[in-house]
């Protein structure tokens, strides 16, 4: 009996998990549409830095806004339905992009492209409710590697632009959206996930968020999230800044950061149900700083006063080098992520959605405070790696207070008290 149970349960989540997974790819990529259109929009509307980054935050922001609330409707009326509102939000917004033409106009877009954040909350909750705990974190895993939809609008972008114009690309998105929308309506039934039971008070969400370790797990997920996001929508406008590439060339390098590092999260979802997320979120993070310590030298230039004349000594990362190393931090990134995501839900599997949300919320937050604050130092130093440097500190600052919270969980499990 529990065998053929498990057995439905394999062949529902054969069925789900690539809808979600889909519907999340499309998302996604809606999600980071101004990463590279925007880095155009820059030159046609005459945008300095600070505004590009509010431009490149907004959906982020909204995402933090909904990601909660998302996550509780999904737990209450069904999370398909929450799943289907929000790619509906997303259809419309992909028309409305086709018409605006003025900033205030492409600011009310992006904030409706936060409507994918949404989508990332109920469609966890949708796929960890047609699975067991035994491949939870690969589960996790796969479902959160839709975030390479970024990539795939670093590709089209420049493609449509090329061919047509940037404006192809919400099109193309528009009638995606609409055929996973038919597809989810067909081949999926009403979640039946309606909690009928009473509201709960925002005291009482509170005290089951701020459980055990729920609270600084979700904020270490929010940071490296949060800096994995960042850095998708700010690479385009750094490369073909610091090596002098075309816009298009730079949101061409920069998918070789979004699409490894999205698929890195199965890896780290799967290691971590083998070896434990703790060990991998550690070695991960490790990873994260090698790679961020590399990339934050700027180019410079050394005089050394020597006996008949100066010599002159360059130092710069050819852009070779450099784009390997942020593949590397794009991969460790993605299975630190993994890694936390399925630590916290684990932790949390009946409170799934809420979760998802409460992740979300911490990872957005970072992500829209991030690009806000990259561009305010670029134009204040006016030092393109500056960036890095910042990401450096924030993930060192992670990295030491995640391995002393585990050290002390260790302790109190294996050792008795007071030795």
């Amino acid at each position: 009996m529990q065998l053929e149970k498990d057995d439905d349960k394999l062949a529902s989540l054969a069925v789900v998990l690539p809808l979600a997974l889909t519907g999340f790819v499309v998302a996604a990529g809606c999600w980071t549409l101004f990463a590279v259109a925007g880095v155009h929009l820059r030159a046609d509307l005459g945008l300095n830095s600070l505004q590009f980054g509010v431009l490149l935050a907004m959906p982020m922001a909204v995402s933090a806004l909904l990601a909660i609330p998302a996550g509780l409707a999904a737990q209450r009326y069904g999370a398909r339905e929450v799943m289907l509102l929000c790619l509906c939000g997303l259809a419309v917004c992909m028309g409305m992009l086709l018409l605006t033409e003025t900033y205030a106009g492409y600011l009310v877009v992006a904030a409706g492209l936060g409507l994918a954040g949404g989508f990332y909350g109920a469609g966890l909750q949708f796929v960890v409710s047609h699975c067991d705990s035994r491949r939870l974190g690969l589960v996790l895993g796969v479902f959160g590697a839709g975030v390479t939809g970024a990539g795939f609008t670093y590709y089209l972008v420049p493609l449509f632009h090329e061919a047509f114009s940037w404006q192809g690309v919400p099109l193309a998105y528009l009638i995606v959206l609409l055929l996973v929308i038919a597809l989810l309506l067909m081949l999926t039934d009403a979640t039946g996930e309606e909690d009928n039971s009473r509201e709960r008070s925002a005291r009482e969400i509170l005290g089951v968020i701020r459980q055990g370790r729920n609270l600084p797990l979700s904020l270490y997920f929010g940071i490296v999230a949060g800096s994995f996001f960042s850095l998708a929508l700010w690479l385009p406008d750094f490369l073909s800044g610091q090596y002098g590439l075309s816009v298009d060339d730079g949101a061409r390098l920069s998918q070789w950061f979004v699409i490894p590092g999205a698929v890195a999260q199965v890896a780290g979802g799967g290691l971590s149900d083998r070896f434990g997320s703790a060990r991998v979120t550690i070695r991960a993070l490790i990873g994260c700083l090698v790679s961020l310590l590399v990339l934050s030298y700027p180019p410079m230039t050394l005089f050394i006063t020597g006996v008949e004349s100066e010599v002159v000594v360059e130092f710069g990362l050819p852009v070779t080098f450099e784009s390997g190393v942020v593949v590397a931090l794009g991969v460790a990134l993605g299975a630190a992520m993994g890694s936390l995501q399925r630590m916290v839900i684990l932790a949390n599997r009946q409170e799934a959605s809420l979760f998802a949300g409460v992740l979300l919320v911490s990872a957005c937050a970072i992500a829209f405070a991030l690009p806000v604050i990259f561009g305010a130092v670029n134009q204040w130093l006016g030092v393109r790696t500056a960036v890095f440097m910042i990401l450096f500190l924030l993930l060192c600052c992670s990295l030491f207070l995640f391995s002393r919270h585990t050290r002390r969980e260790e302790r109190s499990r294996f050792l008795h008290p007071g030795i």
